[in-house]
């Protein structure tokens, strides 16, 4: 026979041999470009570190009858007295009644430490924990964090636990397939599968919202569950859904793991969240402030107010200077800058890079803890009638000093000094950007002002150097203070 015919069966055999020693129909992971055969694998690991939290507290309700207002000496008072006593003192009896809620949550140590949300055991009396074997188990409550709706529970078994372990959700890319694993509507352990939907969402229920989007079905029950990537790590806690009717329909969110895990290292080690803080009131960098800063692209988070003796302020942050990078993390917008300071060890040096007058500056500063409420501002000389001046106008508005009778109408607080804006023409650019009367022009192209004659001056300067545009700091009468640009024709 000839040698190529005999390469023939055995270029078959070998094909064969491939073909069967490939993953059959239950391999774990998907082929590229194809979903998972099955997560049944994945889901044996990690059910039995998935627990049903239940809670209940007492709550105080009133089911009395409001008694009905007689008339003094009513041949009835005496009767609806005897009659509204005997029913409040029944009520009395009854008023106080246990209520109890059920949601998710999961072990990450073998010793006990059981994660879930805040707002499954808010207000709990007493807060218990069922396995998936049936044991259930009293659960002490570390400490929680209201801002990312993350708390930290303690039970004390009598074998070590299966625990699991968190994963990197930076890494997770949208089309990425995820699963879920809680206590649906009370039904226990229940697993659903789907894909990261979306990343890095603000649903506007914190400070800190860097949500991840999943069609993974999460329903009422699931909160406090986790996320598991198809490594079996958890890359997220299952927190809020959007639902007309409460149940799912493919949209729910997730707290990423990489926001979680400080906050839960810090429960463990502290019982509170002590958070970063360097003292700076920040916004957005729109199009035209950032053309008006002169920094190229919008990016970055713009320094409104520095805090006086605070970490910025000792190391020289000033208001304008646009945030572009911290602690070696880059700041494409506001949110960002937000997280990464409260995400910072209290006491660490970082180094903190700026665009100031259209160049990259480094400064170094040392973060301070949090404060439970800002500082008050120094109060300021008070404005005199030696310094008064005539009013001007000056971009669609019109501007005044700050005299002693504006500060009461408008409410100005005395530390605040610049221009007071006591007209905005309707339809210029000036009522465009949402300026009214009562709020005070602090700056000019980042020069301060005094008066209207300042403002009037530096807009002159600006169109001599053949500006388009005035990068104005507006205050209130609080001091919230923002940037905005008017065009200067």
């Amino acid at each position: 026979m000839p040698a190529q015919s005999v390469r023939r069966p055995l270029a078959i055999v070998l094909a064969l041999a491939a073909l069967l020693a490939a993953p059959g129909p239950h391999a774990a992971h998907a082929a590229p470009g194809k979903g998972p055969d099955s997560v049944a694998d994945v889901a044996a690991r990690v059910m039995d570190a998935v627990v049903n939290i239940s809670t209940a507290q007492t709550v105080s309700g009133s089911r009395g009858v409001q008694v009905p207002q007689l008339p003094p000496g009513s041949p009835f008072e005496d009767f609806f007295d005897e009659f509204f006593k005997r029913r409040q003192d029944d009520d009395d009896q009854n008023r106080s009644r246990r209520v109890s809620s059920l949601g998710s949550g999961f072990v990450i140590t073998p010793e006990g430490l059981i994660v879930t949300n805040n707002h499954v055991i808010a207000d709990a009396d007493e807060i218990y924990a069922n396995f998936n074997d049936g044991t259930k188990l009293k659960a002490e409550l570390i400490g929680r964090d209201p801002k990312t709706d993350l708390a930290l529970l303690k039970v004390t078994p009598t074998k070590p636990l299966t625990a699991v372990k968190f994963g990197n959700s930076d890494i997770l890319r949208v089309g990425d397939w995820v699963m879920a694993i809680g206590n649906p509507f009370g039904l226990g352990g229940t697993l659903t599968v789907g894909v990261v939907s979306a990343r890095n969402r603000d649903i506007n229920s914190g400070p800190y919202d860097n949500f991840i989007q999943t069609d993974a079905a999460i329903n009422r029950g699931n909160s406090g569950g986790p996320l598991f990537n198809m490594e079996g790590e958890v890359v997220g806690i299952n927190t809020a859904i959007i639902s007309p009717s409460g149940g799912s329909i493919g949209i729910g969110f997730s707290v990423p793991s990489a926001t979680a895990q400080p906050i839960i290292a810090q429960l463990e080690q502290f019982k509170e969240v002590r958070r970063g803080w360097i003292g700076v009131r920040i916004q957005s960098v729109t199009d035209d402030l950032a053309e008006s800063l002169g920094i190229g692209k919008a990016r970055g988070a713009l320094v409104g107010v520095v805090t006086e003796s605070s970490p910025a302020a000792r190391a020289g942050l000033k208001a304008g200077d646009v945030i572009i990078t911290f602690d070696g993390k880059d700041v494409k917008e506001v949110r960002d800058l937000t997280r990464v300071v409260a995400d910072t060890m209290v006491d660490r040096e970082v180094d903190v890079v700026v665009i100031r007058n259209g160049k990259e500056e480094t400064l170094r500063l040392k973060v301070a803890r949090m404060p439970e409420e800002d500082k008050p501002g120094t109060d300021q000389p008070k404005t005199t009638d030696a310094q008064k001046v005539q009013p001007k106008r000056a971009l669609g508005m019109d501007l005044s000093p700050i005299t002693e009778e504006l500060r009461r109408r408008y409410r100005i607080k005395s530390e605040i000094t610049g221009a007071v804006i006591t007209n905005v023409d309707r339809g210029t650019p000036a009522d465009d950007k949402g300026l009214k009367a009562g709020q005070v022009i602090v700056q000019v192209g980042q020069e301060a002002t005094a008066s209207p004659a300042d403002v009037e001056k530096q807009l002159a300067e600006l169109r001599k150097q053949g500006k388009k545009a005035a990068l104005l700091l507006i205050s209130d009468g609080e001091g919230q203070q923002q940037f905005v640009t008017l065009p200067l024709n």
